[in-house]
């Protein structure tokens, strides 16, 4: 058969026992992995390996579970539930070294599963919106199998693919997964807030999606000569890109492209990053190494978490001993601006969770992993304030830690801690 292929034909090539990589995020290659699925009856011990995906995922199915077993690098809604279900596992392991497991063989890989552009007169192609480990997959896989998009952007740096690195090609026209920005609440302007009034002029930021990022980008309308190095950006940072605020002149990496490995967001982020070479999008072995992020001075990293004791000890992929997302590229970036020139590593969270249960608490939830550890963190901010963790002990750790809890529960919280610590 020629490259260009039916879905059923392309996924023709993955055989029992086979282990699958698929692209992530926006990128996820959706006609595939349901062509995959659709094989079930004939396949058996097909690992299917993916950090987060959007969409359906319908070899996470418990019903299929002979057939196929989900590897996450990072746990995603849609294959949340087969950890319980025993249809599927995690991996932890760093954004930035995820490449290297394929490429030093630790995880070989039969086929990858990706998502690009179509070819230009050239014959290349594009990754688009999700480098991130795709290139090492590309490159160690023994089969590429890609769905080809007219609706993929096409982006530059480590996303271009040149079609004879494909070995067969499935025309899809579909819409890019996509999320429109939330709504931002008080609590989480406030935030943003607090946030934006630590991050000075000619910093370079990283930041994930959600409210809380959008929220602090909001309050920087007014900066000056911003950078972007991040693991991935949405639609927070264009009116800012085209306000000249984020301009990238001082950053000490690819100076003068805002950088990432992977985006997500609204129809108006995939037009403003197609075709437009101010957006590098590079592999996560190179945007997430701290020894890369720390060139640039005054960088900030903005991270998020499940919940932080008041030590500092950050709780980032689980809920006591149940796995809820993933390791990712938190450290990454938490080392990376702590060792920066003037670089602030930032974890931002409400004070409690939608049901009121307290996210600064006393102790970790039994059974809950530290993704970023107490001798790492330097501020923690909430809607109450600011705590600066570097340099502190213990006990002014606490004090300033109780200080940005939620007023109703301090006292409980404190006397929580001191009750149990004062016998150790």
């Amino acid at each position: 058969m020629g490259k260009y292929v039916s879905a059923a034909e392309a996924v023709s090539v993955v055989n029992p026992g086979n282990r699958v990589y698929v692209q992530a995020a926006a990128a996820t290659p959706t006609v595939l992995t349901k062509a995959l699925a659709a094989r079930a009856a004939e396949l058996r011990d097909v690992e299917v390996c993916h950090l987060h995906t959007e969409g359906e995922a319908p070899y996470a199915d418990p019903a299929l579970k002979d057939s196929f077993h989900v590897n996450s690098f990072f746990i995603g809604k849609n294959v949340r539930h087969t950890l319980a279900a025993g249809n599927g596992s995690y991996t932890p392991v760093f954004l930035s070294e995820l490449p290297r497991l394929f490429r030093k063989n630790v995880l070989p890989l039969d086929v990858a599963f990706i998502h690009v552009s179509p070819p230009d007169s050239h014959g290349y192609c594009s990754l688009g919106v999700s480098v991130e480990a795709s290139v090492a997959a590309i490159e160690n896989a023994k089969f590429v199998v890609a769905q080809v998009n007219p609706q993929m952007p096409r982006t530059f740096g480590d996303s271009v693919i040149h079609e004879s690195e494909i070995d067969f090609l499935v025309e899809a026209d579909v819409p890019i997964y996509g999320h429109e920005p939330d709504a931002i609440t008080a609590q989480e302007a406030k935030i943003g807030e607090y946030v934006a009034s630590l991050i000075e002029d000619e910093s370079t930021l990283q930041m994930g999606i959600g409210s809380i990022p959008n929220a602090a980008l909001a309050n920087l309308k007014n900066h000056k000569n911003l950078g972007l190095h991040t693991e991935m950006f949405s639609d927070g940072v264009i009116d800012l890109i085209e306000s000249d605020v984020i301009n990238c002149n001082y950053k000490g990496t690819v100076r003068g492209r805002a950088l990432a490995t992977f985006l997500i967001g609204s129809k108006r982020l995939y037009d403003f990053v197609n075709d437009n070479p101010f957006i590098e999008m590079r592999e996560s072995s190179f945007v997430n190494d701290s020894s890369v992020i720390r060139k640039n001075k005054k960088m900030v990293a903005i991270n998020s978490a499940i919940e932080v004791d008041l030590t500092g000890q950050v709780c980032a992929d689980s809920i006591g001993c149940r796995m809820y997302s993933g390791v990712g590229g938190q450290m990454d970036f938490i080392r990376g601006a702590a060792l920066s020139e003037g670089g602030k590593a930032i974890i931002a969270l409400p004070s409690v969770t939608s049901r009121g249960e307290n996210r600064i608490v006393p102790f970790l939830k039994q059974g809950a992993g530290v993704v970023t550890t107490r001798s790492h963190v330097q501020y923690i901010v909430t809607e109450y304030g600011i705590a600066d963790l570097y340099g502190k002990t213990l006990k002014q750790r606490v004090a300033a830690m109780v200080n940005i809890a939620h007023p109703d529960h301090r006292e409980a919280i404190e006397r929580a801690y001191f009750g149990v610590t004062k016998s150790c």
